[in-house]
């Protein structure tokens, strides 16, 4: 079998040697026919974020097409097209039990924990592969999960139709935060270092905010995770506003207790989504949000061209994928 591997620091390659899954009798086989990439896929590739073994099979974000099922499995079936929502999480530490799934402390995590998904198939526990309501193209698989993300971060911050938001941050994250705020009927903002990033958003529907414009929104979505970006969402959020941390990085940032209470702010960090009902609603949501998210997408890149994906993501403007339909294809 095919599958994209880190053989070392910046070093992606095809092999055709890479064992068949063994499915468990609740998984499912997925073919996969896409896999996006993000931060922490770069993290991996990079050498920064250790994997258990080398060579390691890396992505997270994904879906496929359903291959084969567990004998266990009842509500899944050959031939369906599904989303993978790539954080198995536990249901038993004190977080699951509370339905806060997102703080799993024994969460499992393809591409980070287990071997990932750029592989021809993989096996995936049934319950966290979720079948698409309709077809949807191969682009659209690469891109469910990190909409999942920005759904959940905008459905916790509870924005109401008519609200500004500003995000910060113009990368695949703010992108996809953007379109779920604009779906949300708010009116968006957007700030990056980077005119491409802030032109794609505009594409989208947002506006780019001005340099020495509106300093009091009620709620800034931090996708960056930088101190920079620390630095511009407290600026610009409204007294009695929320400050909504995304993204996530090691460098500390400031804020004075003085500063907090006198501006009666809420800082509240979002991390990934709880299951099932935010992965569920977002399958649920995709088809009819499937040609805006287009408008956030690159195109997809080869398998034998992985290497070039992993630039693309670092730098170019939009969402960078790489194209597995192929392989999927072969499988039929």
């Amino acid at each position: 079998m095919r599958a994209i591997v880190l053989t070392g620091p910046r070093r992606a390659e095809v092999i055709d040697s890479w064992a068949e899954p063994e499915p468990g009798p609740h998984d499912v086989v997925v073919a996969m026919r896409a896999v996006g990439l993000c931060g922490s896929d770069l993290g991996v590739y990079d050498g920064t974020r250790p994997t258990p073994a080398l060579p390691w099979v890396m992505g997270h974000e994904g879906g496929g097409r359903i291959v084969a099922t567990g004998s266990a499995v009842r509500d899944r079936r050959i031939g369906q097209h599904v989303a993978i929502e790539p954080n198995y999480c536990c249901f038993s530490c004190p977080p699951c039990t509370r339905g806060m799934t997102s703080g799993c402390e024994n969460r499992l995590s393809p591409g980070i924990t287990v071997p990932g998904l750029l592989a021809e198939r993989v096996a995936v526990p049934a319950r966290f592969a979720w079948p698409l309501p309709a077809p949807a193209g191969a682009e659209v698989l690469a891109c469910v999960e990190p909409f999942a993300v920005a759904r959940s971060a905008v459905q916790r911050a509870g924005v109401r139709p008519g609200t500004d938001c500003l995000v910060v941050g113009a990368g695949s994250q703010g992108l996809l935060t953007c379109l779920s705020l604009l779906a949300a009927g708010a009116r968006v903002s957007v700030t990056d270092p980077r005119a491409d990033r802030v032109t794609t958003a505009e594409r989208l529907g947002a506006r780019a905010a001005e340099p020495d414009g509106k300093r009091d929104f009620p709620f800034v979505f931090d996708t960056a995770g930088t101190p920079a970006a620390w630095e511009t969402s407290t600026r610009a959020v409204a007294t009695g506003g929320t400050v909504m941390v995304i993204g996530m990085g090691h460098e500390p940032v400031g804020l004075s207790t003085m500063e907090l209470a006198r501006r009666q702010l809420q800082v509240r960090g979002s991390l990934i989504y709880d299951h099932p009902d935010d992965f569920a609603a977002t399958v649920a949501a995709v088809v009819g949000a499937a040609p805006r998210l287009a408008g956030l997408l690159r195109p997809g890149v080869p398998p034998e061209e992985a290497e070039r994906a992993f630039a693309e993501a670092r730098t170019a403007p939009g969402k960078s994928w790489i194209d597995l339909s192929t392989w999927e294809e072969d499988h039929r």
